[in-house]
């Protein structure tokens, strides 16, 4: 009976669109009902199989009525409709030597966001596109959040029905349950588990029945801030239970099951991932038959490989002059969206010289914003910030007045950065090594905050890795000044994941991307974070940034927006505006015709 109201739940998603008669047999037989229970239901079904065509051959679909095709960037197609005739596989050069991992509760670059995020759901998910806006995922509806006698906050999630699990090497195909749904959020509370604990502190999860989920949040959330944690976002998104636990921790790493419009279907070391339509999506089947992921850590190569058509679209150059170059190409576009990464230094305050307030400070004062943002050419691909929240995009960020009337904004001044190092002892200068990626954004960067820190005594010698080493030393603790680029969806989630003392590399409760070992804040996040009126709760955390500020431990430089190159032939099915994701999105409703 569950499997006969799985099947019926998912039937009832495609009643209005052109489900076939062979794909309601077949999903029926994949939730193990027999042929004599699907076939009452197959009435059900508007639409009957083609007529093979002379030779045997399947006819072409009809032709669409006037007005209707393709669908344009803003469009969205009916979901539940079959897979076009003729499909083709996108072909994307991403901007990076490898993965780092598709776990998803842990997938930090780039690269592993844009995979994750067309293999995986979650509760709920950003809207592709438009990272302002919420719409339900994987749960029927946003539910509004209920307050319990003994002051905690209780939110109910319906799941839909009929989800159906990607198969995987030691798992069938089968309905999505709450047990996922409260597996995989135990799993991201786990710091074993995930990168991303710290973000559900004080949350239980609970099965209700198979369809139910509750999470009890204690003290209550926002949900502004509680949203962001069920969404397909670091540590929300859900994964398969049976998989994981048949599979183990570390094989998802390199072969994500998911519920998504791909299908992961093999990886290549340093050079692919392959990702096949999923033609059971509770969306409707993809138009594309796939997503081929490249490596391509060299612009050039990408740039050369989407001129001659080899690539569709690739990760392009955070550069207002190669932003004009491709536009300038008759069948390319260049696309620049937010959201809008923030660029920051990290001053490991644990980490001699950089232990000493001075030193931190002389460092600040050697910075010059304006030759940073020079290097990507400013509007519109970058512009400065002056709080590692950025006040540009959300509330709890330091403009560029509230800075310097705090006395924060810093601004380059190498005789009081001289004179700071002369008091600390060091006027004869001192060495570090720092290591880089060799993405664009953060091999300038370290560039220019090598030459800034010479001009000073400081000698800094850059040892330049792939993306994903960068990530993994740097989490090891290697360097004394991190340079990283990032975006986060509210100021509480930069602020406990950079600076709050759980949150410290290595040695934190639950480690995370805090590099500075700073422990200076932690009253005030969270303070701020069970602050109901948002007024107090922006000014909780503006003090937070500029106690960061006044401590040295952290310096914004600028944000940058996401660029990418396309061939025209390519449409993503939705407006570009902004992504979490940090690529344009490719769902099912994407498509590409050469």
């Amino acid at each position: 009976m569950k499997n006969e109201r799985a099947f019926e739940g998912w039937l009832r998603t495609l009643i209005e669109g052109r489900s076939t008669r062979r794909d309601v047999l077949r999903r029926g037989l994949l939730l193990g009902m027999g042929a004599s229970a699907v076939g009452p239901l197959l009435a059900a079904c508007q639409r009957e199989e083609p007529a093979p065509a002379p030779g045997g051959a399947t006819p072409p679909p009809e032709s669409p009525a006037p007005g209707a095709g393709t669908p344009t960037m803003t469009g969205t197609p009916e979901a539940g409709t079959p897979p076009p005739a003729e499909r083709q596989v996108l072909n994307y050069g991403a901007n990076a030597a490898d993965i780092t991992t598709l776990d998803p509760h842990f997938a930090a670059a780039t690269q592993d966001r844009n995979i994750v995020d067309m293999v995986f759901n979650a509760l709920i998910r950003y809207k592709p596109g438009d990272s302002s806006e919420f719409e339900p995922d994987l749960a029927e509806e946003i539910p509004e959040p209920e307050e319990t006698a003994d002051g905690k906050q209780v939110w109910t999630f319906t799941l839909r029905r009929g989800v159906m699990w990607h198969a995987g090497p030691q798992n069938e195909s089968y309905e999505l349950t709450a047990d996922d749904v409260v597996y995989s959020l135990q799993k991201s509370a786990n710091k074993d588990r995930s990168a991303y604990s710290a973000d559900y502190a004080g949350m239980t999860f609970e099965k209700v029945d198979d369809y139910t989920v509750r999470i009890t949040v204690d003290p209550p959330l926002s949900p502004t801030l509680f949203l962001p944690k069920v969404a397909n976002y670091n540590g929300g998104f859900i994964v398969s239970q049976r998989a994981v636990e048949a599979m183990g921790d570390e094989a998802i790493k390199t072969h994500p099951i998911g519920t998504g419009p791909f299908r992961f279907k093999s990886y290549a070391s340093k050079d692919r991932v392959e990702l096949q339509a999923n033609d059971d999506y509770f969306r409707g089947s993809p138009r594309l038959a796939g997503v081929q992921v490249r490596f391509m850590s060299d612009p050039t190569s990408r740039e050369l490989a989407l001129k001659s058509g080899e690539m569709d679209v690739v990760g392009g150059v955070a550069d207002s002059t190669w932003v004009q170059k491709i536009n300038e190409e008759p069948n390319l576009q260049a696309d620049v969206f937010g959201v809008g990464e923030v660029a920051f230094l990290n001053l490991n305050m644990a980490r001699e010289p950089l232990n000493d307030i001075r030193v931190r400070q002389a460092i600040l004062y050697a910075i010059d914003r304006e030759a940073h943002l020079a290097v990507f050419g400013g509007p519109p691909v970058a512009e400065s910030v002056f709080s590692v929240v950025p006040a540009q995009f959300m509330p709890g960020g330091l403009t560029q007045e509230e800075a310097e009337q705090a006395g924060v904004a810093y601004g380059r001044d190498l005789d009081r950065a001289r004179q700071l190092l002369a008091e600390a002892g060091l006027g004869d200068g001192f060495s570090l090594t720092l290591v880089t990626s060799e993405m664009d954004a953060y091999r300038k960067n370290y560039e220019v905050l090598q030459e800034e820190l010479r001009e000073i005594g400081i000698t800094v010698e850059l040892d330049v890795v792939d993306h994903s080493t960068m990530h993994r030393l740097i989490r090891e603790d290697v360097n004394p000044i991190v340079i990283y680029i990032a975006f986060r969806p509210n100021a509480d989630v930069y602020l406990t994941q950079f600076f709050h003392s759980d949150s410290i590399v290595v040695t934190g409760p639950r480690p995370n991307t805090n590099f500075s070992h700073y422990n200076q804040i932690d009253d005030l996040i969270e303070q701020a974070r069970v602050e109901t009126d948002p007024e107090r709760q922006e000014e909780l955390w503006k003090q937070a940034n500029i106690k960061i500020l006044q401590d040295a431990v952290g310096f914004p430089l600028h944000y940058i927006n996401q660029v990418y190159g396309r061939s025209k032939a390519v449409d993503y099915g939705h407006e570009v505006k902004s992504s979490l994701a940090l690529y344009p999105g490719f769902t099912e409703q994407t498509t590409v015709q050469r």
